[in-house]
């Protein structure tokens, strides 16, 4: 399989519920409305992403369940390993572990946790050291993995997304990845994204090949919701006439199509939106489940 034909998986990211119960609605939701995977960012001012995973997990019978994406600083590596063996197992197997070194903000999530943020070179190593540390401990080759009494369903380990669009990034998920989520700027048109991918394929065509490749999509359709621009990165009117990667418009046929066009030139068959456009997205998913 090549990146040009795996099938398409698509996720819904969330992070904000008044209570368990409408967080568990809209898992269920999101479940019945033929989502892959539930994706929880990893902000300070939205819900913690293991714990509303965990509950998440609870609540459905198929879903999967990541973190989208967990920012290196914020955690010890050992932290990690310990979170994603729990939600592992309490899931029955549907974790999927994603991971950064850091978008800029998170460097504020940091200072409010008290922690160092880091270089960017710090950063990626610490990423790197998470990567070792999940993987020991799901293999159990961790030292102290024999008095271990919980054990992480998936075997080796969970899928592991890696987060980033820099050489150094682009480096890791090749050697260390199953998933490479392409952040490019909101501006960005498909033929950035082309470039993008053209820059993974010549790094390492045998890793362009096995990784699956994943987008986010910040807008479906042409009707934003009020302030949209400070979360979009840039007024939506103008992102949809420049042909930005983040904004999906037209018949749920016409989404379908230029998501087809986009995996057939770059690659990109993991296509993620926002849960408040999840009603809207739903068609697109039925015309694109089988393919």
């Amino acid at each position: 399989m090549t990146a040009h034909d795996r099938r398409f998986r698509f996720g819904a990211v969330a992070a904000v519920a008044r209570s368990a119960k409408e967080w568990a609605s809209t898992a269920q939701h999101l479940e019945e409305l033929g989502f892959s995977t539930l994706l929880c960012p990893d902000t300070t001012g939205t819900l913690a992403p293991f714990a509303a995973l965990t509950a998440a997990a609870t609540a459905t019978e198929t879903l999967r369940l990541g973190t989208y994406v967990l920012a290196s600083p914020l955690r010890s590596p050992g932290t990690v390993a310990w979170e994603s063996v729990t939600l592992d197992a309490l899931s029955g197997g549907r974790f999927e572990l994603g991971l950064g070194a850091g978008r800029p903000d998170a460097a504020r999530d940091a200072a409010r946790l008290g922690l160092p943020f880091g270089s960017a070179a710090e950063r990626i190593a610490r990423l790197e050291e998470t990567i070792a540390a999940v993987r020991a401990r799901f293999a159990g080759s961790d030292p102290a993995a024999q008095r271990d009494a919980v054990r992480g369903v998936q075997q080796p380990a969970p899928p592991i997304m890696v987060a980033g669009i820099g050489p150094r990034m682009l480096r890791l998920a090749a050697q260390h990845a199953d998933t490479l989520a392409l952040g490019l700027p909101p501006q960005s048109t498909d033929d950035d994204l082309a470039a993008k991918a053209d820059e993974l394929r010549r790094l390492d065509a045998a890793a362009f090949d096995r990784l699956e490749l994943a987008l986010n999509i910040a807008l479906v359709g042409e009707n934003a919701p009020p302030h949209a621009a400070a979360w979009l990165g840039g007024d939506p009117q103008e992102l949809i006439r420049g042909g930005s990667i983040t904004a999906l418009v037209g018949t749920p046929r016409q989404m379908a199509d230029a998501l087809l066009r986009r995996r057939e030139r770059s690659g990109v068959s993991y296509v993620s939106v926002n849960v408040m456009f999840a009603d809207r997205f739903a068609p697109v998913i039925g015309l694109l489940a089988d393919q």
